[in-house]
């Protein structure tokens, strides 16, 4: 899946409106009204130790996705959501943001509406929420219900827990190792044909984007996504231990402080070469302007020569699928991120990794019985729900399990690829709690005992390059300020100015000199607007996240 979605342009903070909206529909004891948009269940029943029993009646709740590109497939309508509504009892009520997040979150919390759970990232907007006591601790379920705990770790809880010492969030997609997806994804036939260069180096691969451009007019040289996405996936090209996290931070690590993104030799020397390429018609030209269906079409279809993203493998998959049925020749490999020249190869880190993942759930006190709610949660990122969601249910593509409860995968897992991947693309977007640790380590243990041609497409290429170039951030996450501080007005000033010169160098400067002045203009603006209130606050943020992590160790 992308787990991708609107990261690199993270949303700072909730705006204002929401701000006041909080602060407005609160009583006196910090709680909303609890009057929620779905229908209840009764009391949770629990057995005689105490715990909720999952299926022993049933469990209806909300679910909202604080996002404007989500919508909730149908709950039941697929085999892994049917089994667990007719096994688990379990139906989840979907509540859409209508692709207006922000204003939807605004108008359930003015009405005193919020749904059950929310699914969202973490930081200040969960903070917000939290402070105005609209959330539910998990404090008390950690131990009754144990695989988060376990599977989690309590190094990653911690980091998660708030200012008030509580936990609230439930990670999705947290990991004890690495993971990703971000990476170099290449048209494989195209590649042969041209001879089978080297594209080691950020000079191969501009020579090798000039030679797709004179054989091939009718195919993007070198495509970059959504917002020209891939661009900052390249800033590792030209230092080590350099992910792009730090791109869309807008601050970058320097000794013990966080300083100017827009000083910094590194990103000044990514976008010089960026604007190369787009200037040359290497790269794509509507990268600005398209959407992220036309970006899939293009890869599908295989008119792209190169490929650069945050999930390459998402497309590339459904691409090689389709390109090798028609072709064996044709299809996508990936190669080792490329690197500037005099670099260590090892040590280039395309995309990152965090010990909590992606983004969180948390419940509110709308729920009637969150510890019922919780209890499912924990049981979906269990061995159990993650099988069931990830590869439908037992007797299809996996009967039985193993003594570390590893799915045994059936025939049926590799003679009927296209079933299976169908099946498990219609549950992507029900994966709120996502165990990678588990996943990807069942994939691995069987796909090692498969011959090579026999090995799925992604995996393989994860196994053989991105998850080992992928580079630990979790001391970066949470530095974003609250949206009505100072600090958070000034960030949203900084996001903008950092989104104007990026789309400015990157697309209209003639000159290497051009995009430096750019980018100093840049540096002046966000300095007069605040920058340097705005990095003394993201430093603070991310030496107590440094203090944290030692004391786990």
């Amino acid at each position: 899946m992308n787990r991708w979605k609107g990261k690199l342009l993270t949303a700072l903070s909730v705006t204002l409106v929401i701000v006041t909206a909080l602060t407005g529909c609160s009583d006196s004891k910090g709680k909303n009204n609890t009057e929620g948009p779905s229908s209840k269940p009764s009391e949770p029943t629990e057995n005689a130790s105490g715990v909720f029993e999952l299926g022993a009646e049933p469990l209806e709740f909300s679910f909202y996705g604080h996002y404007d590109w989500y919508t909730m497939p149908e709950w039941g309508a697929d085999l892994a959501t049917q089994w667990i509504k007719e096994n688990k009892k379990v139906n989840v009520v979907p509540v859409s943001s209508g692709g207006a997040a922000k204003n939807k979150l605004s108008t359930m919390i003015v009405s005193g509406e919020l749904p059950d759970v929310m699914w969202m990232e973490r930081g200040a907007d969960v903070e917000k929420l939290r402070a105005e006591g609209m959330l539910v601790p998990f404090d008390d379920y950690l131990d009754k219900y144990p695989n988060l705990k376990k599977w989690a770790g309590d190094a990653t809880l911690d980091m998660l827990r708030s200012p008030d010492g509580k936990l609230y969030q439930f990670p999705n997609w947290y990991t004890t190792q690495p993971n990703g997806n971000a990476g170099y994804l290449v048209n494989k036939k195209i590649y042969n044909e041209l001879g089978a260069p080297s594209l080691e180096t950020t000079d191969d691969l501009y020579s090798y984007l000039k030679q797709v451009k004179a054989k091939y007019p009718d195919v993007t040289p070198l495509e970059v996504g959504q917002t020209a996405s891939g661009v900052d996936i390249m800033v590792s090209a030209f230092a080590e231990n350099r992910p792009f996290t730090f791109n869309p931070m807008l601050a970058v690590p320097q000794d013990n402080e966080l300083v100017s993104l827009f000083t910094d030799p590194v990103y000044r020397e990514l976008i010089q070469y960026a604007s190369r390429l787009y200037r040359e018609k290497l790269m794509t030209q509507d990268a600005f302007t398209q959407k992220l269906e036309q970006v899939e079409q293009k890869i599908v279809t295989g008119k792209v020569a190169v490929y650069v993203a945050s999930s390459p493998t998402e497309f590339g998959s459904k691409g090689n699928m389709e390109l090798s049925t028609h072709d064996p020749e044709a299809g996508y490999i990936m190669v080792w991120p490329v690197h500037k020249e005099g670099l260590d190869r090892n040590k280039i880190f395309p995309g990152d990794y965090k010990q909590l993942g992606w983004n969180v759930n948390v419940i509110t006190k709308s729920a009637d019985n969150p510890e019922a709610i919780f209890a499912f949660l924990d049981w979906l990122t269990g061995p159990e729900g993650q099988r069931t969601i990830m590869w439908g249910p037992e007797g299809l593509y996996w009967d039985g399990v193993d003594g570390e409860e590893v799915p045994l995968f059936t025939d049926k897992f590799t003679s009927d690829p296209k079933g299976r991947d169908e099946l498990m693309n219609s549950t992507v977007n029900f994966q709120w709690n996502g165990n990678t640790v588990y996943v990807d380590n069942s994939k691995m243990k069987f796909e090692s005992t498969l011959p090579p041609e026999k090995r799925n497409w992604e995996t393989y290429w994860q196994s053989e390059i991105t998850w080992k170039t992928q580079f630990n951030t979790t001391a970066y996450v949470n530095l974003d300020p609250a949206g009505d501080s100072d600090e958070g007005i000034i960030a949203q000033r900084v996001l903008e100015i950092y989104e104007q010169a990026r789309a400015k160098a990157i697309s209209t400067a003639s000159s290497d000199e051009q995009v430096l002045a750019i980018l100093d203009k840049a540096e002046a603006d966000a300095q007069q607007a605040g920058y340097a209130k705005l990095l003394k606050f993201k430093t603070e943020r991310w030496q107590e996240n440094v203090s944290k992590l030692e004391a786990t160790k």
